[in-house]
């Protein structure tokens, strides 16, 4: 069995994704300290022709915080502008209308917490691309927030039952892989494929939201970028 463990990102870039369709079971690290100016609440848009953040906007957001105790300011605040921002942004876009439904639905879901949204989303559009992994909080079942760094990655794996830990490429200056394999499991990784794909100039901008993608590309054009080699 292949295992991912990430922090949940507001709409991740296609990098995560290719990881979540790498592997049978994906935990969501939310009971982790928060990381302020990070992917939790946010990420990149294209808006004309220039990168700009969508952000989510959270109340009492705080290092000394765990992501899951964190909250999301009330929706009539912030929503109506997010969305029409992302309307302003890729109303031209060939995907819009079916993709701006379901980001729509994504964003009204009724969680206040920014790890059940955040983790929603990237569960949402998962089944909209029929990627059938698993995800699982790390708060709602391992019992062992009190192991730290690669102890605790470590302990996630063997209640599982993982033989493999799958990674992204960031994970290499993390984790030592004779101690993954002295508790029997492989450390492994993938390479992200951001292949260009048209926006509305000559110029790409990669490793923009999962947003970006869905907008330019159809479901099965984009079910074929998620498709990425595991390597130790």
């Amino acid at each position: 069995m292949k295992l991912a463990i990430m922090q949940p990102y507001l709409f991740p870039y296609l990098g995560y994704f290719q990881l979540a369709a790498a592997v049978d079971k994906f935990v969501f690290y939310d009971d982790v300290n928060f990381i302020k100016n990070g992917w939790i609440n946010r990420n990149r848009m294209l808006l004309g022709d220039q990168v700009r953040y969508l952000t989510v906007p959270l109340a009492g957001a705080s290092p000394m915080l765990k992501i899951n105790d964190i909250l999301i300011q009330p929706r009539e605040r912030w929503l109506r502008k997010l969305l029409e921002s992302i309307r302003h942004a890729y109303a031209k876009a060939p995907q819009y209308p079916r993709v701006s439904e379901l980001t729509e639905q994504i964003l009204t879901a009724p969680f206040e917490h920014i790890s059940l949204l955040a983790s929603h989303a990237v569960t949402e559009i998962c089944r909209y691309l029929d990627i059938d992994t698993e995800f699982v909080a790390s708060s709602t079942k391992y019992g062992n927030a009190q192991l730290k760094g690669t102890h605790r990655v470590i302990d996630i794996c063997a209640k599982e039952h993982a033989l493999t830990y799958v990674n992204l490429p960031g994970g290499r200056a993390l984790y030592d892989s004779e101690a993954f394999s002295a508790r029997g499991v492989e450390l492994a990784f993938i390479e992200p494929n951001l292949c260009p794909y048209p926006q509305f100039d000559d110029a790409f901008h990669p490793a923009l939201s999962i947003l970006d993608v869905l907008m330019f590309n159809s479901k099965d054009r984009v079910r074929d970028m998620l498709s990425v080699q595991v390597y130790a």
